[in-house]
């Protein structure tokens, strides 16, 4: 029997609480968790694999690569009413041997009550027995942008975040961007 690790969720984003809960994942062969990683932390490669992020920017400095407490902007494309991101990375571990990869970050949109819109996206990357990789991806938004994305279906989000799983798989592969 294995038992596959889970999302770290902080209590104001459990799964289920807010307005639009998001979850995709793919276990694939032939790439590693420390390959996966290094074009999901960088997101200078974000563009070439995955065409819903544009403009990554580090008002503070720091980047291209991710790193715990780093903030940084995005701009979603695609996602109705969802504009600038402002973000921080709160968990940060890098894939290793028996530990998974573990990346989160919060995300604001700033404006009126019917525009804001607060997040949080995070990532488990781990190698699984067998020469598999393992890359789950889960995202809670609260927010009345969210839950219009909810109400659709497909939701918006599920198939944005299932676009950018196959792009960065296939980027880690040494497809597309890779």
């Amino acid at each position: 029997m294995t038992t596959q690790n889970a999302i770290n969720w902080p209590e104001k984003y459990l799964p289920g609480t807010g307005d639009n809960f998001v979850s995709n994942e793919v276990i694939v062969q032939g790439v590693t968790a420390e390959r996966v990683w290094r074009y999901l932390t960088d997101t200078s490669t974000w563009e070439g694999y995955y065409d819903r992020i544009t403009a990554v920017d580090f008002p503070e400095g720091g980047g291209p690569v991710l790193r715990d407490g780093i903030v940084f902007t995005f701009e979603p494309v695609g996602f109705p009413d969802v504009r600038t991101q402002y973000a921080q990375v709160v968990e940060y571990q890098a894939p290793g041997d028996g530990v998974p990869g573990r990346l989160s970050w919060t995300a604001e949109q700033e404006g009126t009550t019917e525009e804001r819109l607060d997040v949080l996206h995070a990532w488990l990357v781990e190698d699984l027995p067998g020469g598999r990789v393992r890359v789950l991806t889960q995202e809670t938004q609260i927010g009345r942008p969210a839950a219009e994305l909810a109400a659709q279906t497909p939701n918006p989000m599920l198939n944005g975040h299932q676009a950018w799983l196959d792009g960065l798989v296939k980027a880690a592969s040494g497809g597309v961007g890779g």
